[in-house]
């Protein structure tokens, strides 16, 4: 009787340990430089967008630092949503052995969250929308608020809305699995990639989610006084 080959083991950092990744590739880039490219051009798009804030500030009227900063939030959002989480949607089977940059960023995250190298189904469908959907609508509610077009509050609300829902579902499924996906607690892996990078879009959107709220019932407020009353 013939013995069965057993799949081959690869050693990783992807926690439950007992992961079997038989195409794992390690990075060859360390920690360091992928989280400094995602944070330099993360800044390179905030300050290239409050420039072209306050280039329009000359020509119309002035945005204010609060709505100035809220038009740069989504800007970024557009890159991270489009680009980066593009890339997962599109390449989520290739990710485990390939060695391109972005690639190697989504594998340096996975330490906090090995979903995004088991292919894990949740993982897959809210990327995928975040990409296809949030990512143009964030970059439609920087040109809405840009020319003022009087969509933009309902934008912003929607847009939003979507990353707060997304991002309840994405902590609550986890939570549902026991944090078994990452090293609880720590420093790096669970408080920082996966808590705090995520906690940003339950805090900003909750917020943007109010300030739009305010708006739009104020607009309502104005057009139910302008209606006749009836006698």
């Amino acid at each position: 009787m013939g013995l069965e080959a057993k799949p081959l083991t690869v050693p990783h950092p992807y926690w439950p340990r007992d992961l079997a990744l038989q195409h794992y590739v390690p990075n060859d880039r360390p920690m360091w430089q992928i989280l400094t490219f995602l944070f330099s051009v993360s800044g390179a798009i905030l300050i290239v967008t409050l420039l072209a804030v306050g280039w329009w500030n000359r020509k119309d009227a002035p945005f204010g630092r609060w709505r100035s900063l809220a038009i740069c939030w989504f800007m970024i959002c557009g890159f991270i949503h489009g680009v980066i989480e593009g890339w997962f949607s599109l390449y989520h089977t290739e990710i485990l052995g390939d060695q391109s940059f972005l690639s190697q960023l989504w594998k340096e995250y996975a330490k906090g969250d090995s979903r995004y190298i088991i292919e894990d189904n949740f993982t897959i469908c809210m990327e995928t929308v975040t990409a296809l959907l949030w990512g143009p609508l964030s970059l439609w509610t920087v040109v809405a608020f840009l020319w003022r077009q009087p969509h933009r509050f309902l934008l912003q609300l929607t847009v939003s809305l979507g990353q707060l829902y997304g991002d309840i579902l994405y902590f609550y499924t986890e939570y549902r699995d026991g944090f078994t996906h990452s090293e609880m607690g720590h420093p790096i892996y669970f408080w920082f990639y996966f808590v705090f990078m995520n906690g940003l879009w339950i805090v900003i959107p909750s917020l943007l989610i109010l300030d739009a709220w305010k708006h739009l019932s104020a607009s309502q407020r104005v057009m139910d006084a302008k209606k006749p009353k009836r006698h």
